[in-house]
């Protein structure tokens, strides 16, 4: 005898699952999540798309346009904002103060801009302290990304994101000032960049 599935609101679960991703999901993705069948969960986007768009509900009752949408976008499912509402949103997380970084983070992340692909190792000699921690903060905050393992001697290699080019408003690290008219005799350490 076949066991039935447990009773499951598949388009909470489904809006729930769509709330916290980052990139779309697709139907046979969030098949899988909900553990549900590909058609239902097909039938479970319809239904969340249309409700979204303020469509009235198959008993009549008036839906409510909302602010947000799910949009099929590069073969998966996303919540997205609404087009009309890009400006306000855009300006409302401009103007929120976005967590700081500590001075150390600010120098090691300018090393690394400067000196990328760098060494956690070299970006310690430069700074004459222990990085370690700071080089996991910027890890976290996706400012830094591993480049490469040296093959030799095992050490990694960072380098900046493109995060940190949106975070400073620039297109690339050329538009980054130059940091020799900045030292007092324009040859310490960083001579041979920018």
């Amino acid at each position: 005898m076949a066991s039935e599935m447990p009773a499951l609101d598949l388009p909470r679960a489904l809006e729930a699952i769509l709330m916290v991703v980052d990139e779309p999901q697709s139907v046979v993705g969030l098949a899988s999540a909900v553990e549900r069948p590909v058609k239902e969960v097909q039938a479970a986007i319809a239904a969340l798309v249309a409700d979204y768009d303020g469509e009235a509900r198959a008993d009549g009752t008036p839906g409510v346009r909302r602010g947000f949408e799910l949009r099929e976008v590069g073969g998966g499912w996303r919540i997205y904002v609404r087009g009309e509402f890009d400006d306000i949103v855009r300006d409302f997380v401009h103007t929120q103060s976005p967590a700081k970084l500590s001075q150390a983070a600010l120098e090691t992340l300018a090393v690394i801009a400067y000196k990328q692909p760098i060494s956690r190792g070299a970006i310690a000699s430069i700074r004459a302290v222990n990085v370690d921690s700071v080089v996991r903060t910027l890890l976290g905050r996706g400012l830094i990304t591993e480049a490469y393992t040296d093959s030799e001697t095992g050490a990694i290699h960072y380098e900046t994101t493109e995060l940190l080019l949106t975070q400073l408003g620039i297109n690339s690290l050329d538009e980054l000032p130059k940091i020799s008219p900045l030292l007092d005799d324009g040859r310490d350490g960083f001579d041979d960049v920018r």
